[in-house]
């Protein structure tokens, strides 16, 4: 029989996926005796056979009463009780932190009689009717969706919320048609399910898309009895951090505020004060506090958000996890932690991701050339971000250009807005805020708590002193200062790509020292080598700079444009002697300029591959042409015999006509061009003494034979080249029919790169020009993809067609050398399946390069996985 519900006492931090992150720390607190409120936790697997079956699992409530007794003994207090009554929290956690995005019910247990209980007990008739109204409140829009705008009004002194709490019973019964139940198992029960519910909330699946958690998973569900903060002056809710979030330094952060529960904390709707202030108001408790915390650092091995409750001067402990943090933080405290020996250097780089380097390489505002700022704030979330000022949700989904959603406070309802927005600017609310949590785990800037700004959101006007601005007006925020400027701010390239230019130094910098530290070890550990795509000599420097070790794709078809253009229409045309001619010492240049900037490492360079189509005038503009200048009777020329020839090679696909190896083969001598022009830099290099490493890589091949017939004319000029050093010959797979027949065509090929910008339009079936724009959009909305798979690999697709072509390839040739040249080279989750089936190299973008260096140490050091396998499997809709 399965088991669905465990006793904080008898779970621990491992069984997050079982337990949920919150329920799994729960139980480990519990494990190392401290203060946590009795309860317990039910499990993800309940939740899954909810969804799956629309009614709780058989047994589960017997055993929630089980643990229920338990609850009740350990406290002597019991649910419902008139006397003693036993008042429970209901939370969720999923196994993957989703801060705000589902749901929580604090206060179940009181109705019309425990209130008066809870008032006698307590002593405070106020605080009893302040938490009965939270009740109502909550269970009413989480439970049975009333508006949250009907419970708008706010608290009063013992008389006012005894009328707030009829008020909200009416409320509630009006929208529902029933009373506010009185019960306090039917208010357990139903908080139970409105939780599992709240795991396909639109607010949870929007999030977990954005942050490609699994959608599958389940929720847990955690039972606790509750500690009140909002007892009075000698009691308050807190959130902390073992170090600060947003930089890494160390020493304790956090908020806290007197008097409250912690909703109140991470909803933003109160400023808070800090934990220097809370060792003024009570400084047991604070001592206790930072104890504690040292002792959840060591246990969990890094940095830790904690969330705590002092009633009445006794401190509670009401969850703690690995807290979210800011990129630049991620990379000092993996760089700390090791100098405090608390992690390896393998479990540091483990630590940081490529999509966090990359963040720390966007532009930053240039402060030398910044006006002075209207307001400072709570600098929550690093970054530079311009746009227009949006005060809802809808208006920043809807905009155009880049916008800064401004708040009040965000709320989970906001996070559509959030993920559309460039930053967040909010004017109340500290680092632990939603908005500060949720950005800093998103990687958006945000600036909150900016107290000075008056934020109007009907008028739609942001005031700050004598400055108004309005709905539209652009703002600039910095959430590295916490600075808000009006206007846009001039931008500089950022302090990470200057060190990787080798303009600044890491002396000094704890950025810059943990970037080179981690940098330098996933080179050290890494089995993929990285290359660059780069065309020119300029991208080819920016390239070794950054870190590459060569270049995995040399486009040739991008040297053909601008002044070229014309020798590219007489080889259409059919002047091919005379094209070609001028061409090869142009292409010569090109090729000893790229294997100088590469002495020594390989430079793979692909024979022409355009669509013919980027080289010709349009069909329309040539009509056009011809038509006008028959008119008026006059000859038109050059037009006229581009006219014919267009009209001739006219294709209704382009990708898939005329291009690659199939051009080669129906223009004479345009790839034995290319390939004299490689041999005599190459010879011309050796001659100056130096190194060069060329490779030939023959595109689009779809069959043995054509490159066959490609392989025997290169050999055959290359032979003719004097002084040439040995030049490889493979070919890109980018056909599907190429991955299926590698094993006949690794006969031909010296190498593989796997194109797979084109191999997934193949498989797919998709135009990439024109589906991103006409049907992307939806399809991630209804969660058939979660991430676009021209973004990131399709491993269970595509990814199957690389792994057999390597496979097939390796069975003819076993040494048989096999790279990456598509964008997913850069792409962190694609490269960690690269490193899986075995390939020696991924090759990306210049800029991209310090990204795939990071992920191919990681790949290394971490479990063989297929990480967005999921995106595009059976399990991405359930």
């Amino acid at each position: 029989m399965s088991r669905y519900v465990f006793d904080f006492s008898d779970g621990n931090k491992d069984l997050k996926d079982l337990l949920g992150g919150k329920g799994a720390n729960l139980a480990e607190m519990t494990r190392m005796g401290l203060p946590v409120p009795p309860g317990f936790t039910i499990t993800t697997d309940a939740c899954r056979e909810y969804l799956h079956t629309g009614t709780l699992p058989s047994g589960l409530l017997r055993e929630v009463e089980d643990h229920l007794r338990l609850v009740e003994a350990r406290l002597g207090k019991r649910l419902g009780d008139i006397h003693e009554p036993l008042l429970l929290s209901v939370r969720s956690g999923g196994p993957f932190s989703m801060p705000g995005m589902m749901e929580t019910i604090l206060d179940i247990g009181l109705n019309d009689t425990t209130v008066l209980a809870l008032a006698a007990r307590s002593g405070d008739e106020r605080f009893a009717w302040d938490s009965y109204r939270r009740l109502i409140q909550m269970f009413g829009r989480t439970v049975y969706g009333v508006p949250a705008e009907l419970f708008e009004a706010g608290p009063g002194d013992t008389a006012a919320l005894r009328d707030l709490v009829a008020t909200y019973q009416k409320v509630f019964a009006e929208y529902t048609g029933r009373d506010f139940p009185q019960s306090p198992r039917e208010q357990l029960y139903g908080a139970i399910t409105a939780v599992f519910q709240s795991w396909n909330a639109d607010r949870a699946v929007l999030y977990r898309r954005q942050e490609r958690i699994p959608h599958d998973l389940g929720t847990a569900v955690n039972v606790q009895a509750m500690v009140f903060g909002n007892r009075g002056p000698r009691s308050g809710s807190g959130v902390a951090f073992t170090r600060d979030p947003a930089t890494g330094r160390r020493g304790a952060y956090g908020d806290y505020l007197p008097d409250a529960q912690g909703e109140d904390v991470v909803a933003g709707i109160r400023n808070t004060l800090t934990l220097a202030d809370l060792s003024r108001i009570d400084p047991a408790s604070h001592v206790k506090l930072l104890s504690i915390m040292e002792k959840l650092e060591q246990r969990f091995r890094d940095l830790c958000d904690i969330e705590f409750t002092i009633e009445d001067g006794d401190l509670w402990m009401l969850q703690t996890r690995v807290g979210k943090r800011t990129p630049a933080a991620a990379f000092v405290i993996a760089a700390q932690l090791v100098d405090e020996g608390t992690i390896t250097l393998d479990e540091a780089i483990s630590r940081v991701t490529g999509d966090q380097l990359a963040h720390l390489m966007f532009p930053a505002f240039d402060l030398d050339a910044a006006p002075e700022p209207l307001t400072t704030a709570v600098a929550a979330s690093p970054g530079a971000a311009s746009g227009a000022i949006v005060f809802d949700s809808t208006a920043a989904t809807a905009a155009d250009g880049p916008v800064i959603l401004v708040r009040h406070e965000t709320n989970p309802d906001d996070l559509p807005g959030m993920i559309a927005a460039q930053g967040i600017l909010t004017s109340r609310g500290g680092k632990t805020s939603h908005a500060a949590v949720v950005a800093r785990g998103m990687g958006k800037t945000c600036v909150c708590g900016a107290e000075q700004a008056v934020v109007d959101p009907v008028a739609e006007t942001l005031t700050v002193g004598t400055t108004v601005l309005h709905a539209g007006d652009v703002i600039s925020i910095d959430g590295t200062t916490g600075h808000v400027y009006a206007g846009a701010v001039p931008v500089r390239s950022s302090s990470v790509v200057r060190f990787f230019e080798g303009e600044l130094s890491p002396l000094g910098d704890p950025l810059l020292a943990a970037v080179q530290r981690l940098m330098t070890h996933a080179g050290h550990v890494a089995r993929l080598a990285v290359h660059a795509n780069a065309d020119t000599a300029a991208d080819a420097r920016r390239a070794r700079r950054f870190g590459a070790t060569g270049i995995g794709l040399c486009r040739t078809e991008h040297m053909f444009l601008g002044p070229r253009r014309e020798l590219v229409e007489h080889l259409i045309l059919g002047d091919h002697e005379s094209a070609l001619a001028e061409l090869l010492p142009l292409q010569r240049d090109d090729f000893t300029a790229l294997l100088r900037e590469m002495d020594g490492l390989p430079v793979t360079i692909r024979l022409i591959d355009p669509p013919l189509h980027e080289f010709l005038p349009s069909l329309e503009d040539l009509t056009a042409r011809v038509a006008a200048a028959q008119a008026v009777g006059r000859d038109p020329g050059l037009d006229g015999l581009l006219l014919a020839a267009v009209r001739r090679m006219h294709e209704q696909n382009p990708m898939l006509g005329l291009r690659g190896v199939r051009l080669g083969l129906v223009v004479p001598g345009l790839f034995a061009m290319q390939v004299r022009a490689v041999a005599e830099a190459a010879a011309a290099r050796v001659a100056a003494g130096g190194d060069p490493r060329p490779e030939i890589m023959v595109p689009l091949v779809g069959t043995v034979q054509e490159l066959d017939v490609v392989r025997a004319e290169a050999l055959e000029v290359l032979s003719r080249v004097e002084g040439a050093p040995p030049i490889p010959i493979g070919t890109m797979i980018e056909v599907p029919r190429a991955a299926l027949t590698a094993g006949d065509i690794a006969h031909a090929a010296d190498f593989f790169s796997f194109g797979t910008n084109d191999l997934t339009q193949m498989t797919w079936g998709f135009s990439r020009d024109d589906v991103e724009g006409a049907f992307f959009g939806r399809y991630l909305d209804l969660g058939v993809f979660t991430v676009s798979p021209f973004e990131s690999l399709d491993t269970t697709g595509v990814g199957e067609l690389v792994r057999t072509a390597v496979e097939r390839g390796r069975a003819t040739r076993p040494d048989l050398p096999t790279g990456v040249c598509g964008e997913h080279g850069g792409d962190p989750a694609s490269i960690h399946f690269f490193h899986d089936v075995g390939l020696d190299y991924v090759s990306c973008s210049p800029y991209r390069i310090p990204i795939a260096r990071l992920e191919a140490g990681r790949a290394a050091v971490t479990p063989a996985t297929q990480p967005n396998g999921a995106a595009f499997g059976p399990t991405s809709t359930s």
